[in-house]
């Protein structure tokens, strides 16, 4: 994907074209209707998981993804069972990725699955997995 970036000082800016090659897939449950904010702090919690797995053990992915702008993408399946069985494939293939159950302090009981984040990994490894997702 490509898109224009606009760099400098506002009064003087220079566009710059981006190629991401690599990305990050948060994909969250739809099925629980977390308000934004929990939604929010659940996709940073997979966003930051999967990250430090993938700094752990694929480094150049993660300084490629970190070097590019850090490209995120969210999407949603219907329930647990359908983030479950996307986890299995995802475990299948090596990439990185960090499957959250909730504490319970606020809006859900404990250990609530609500989001599986894959990657930073590159474009075309996630997409074989999330390609079809609608975006949240």
């Amino acid at each position: 994907m490509r898109v224009q970036r606009t760099t400098g000082n506002p009064s003087f800016q220079r566009r710059e074209e981006v190629t991401f090659k690599f990305k990050q897939v948060i994909v969250v449950r739809s099925d629980l209707n977390m308000s934004p904010g929990k939604l929010a702090v659940q996709v940073a919690h997979g966003s930051v998981g999967s990250a430090e797995k993938a700094r752990r053990e694929h480094r150049d992915w993660f300084t490629a993804w970190l070097a590019e702008g850090q490209k995120k993408v969210v999407v949603k399946v219907v329930d647990e069972s359908e983030l479950r069985e996307l986890q299995e494939q995802t475990a299948k293939t090596g990439l990185p990725h960090e499957l959250i159950q909730d504490a319970g302090l606020t809006e859900l009981p404990p250990g609530t699955v609500t989001v599986l984040a894959i990657g930073p990994a590159p474009n075309e490894l996630v997409d074989k997995l999330t390609r079809g997702l609608p975006l949240v």
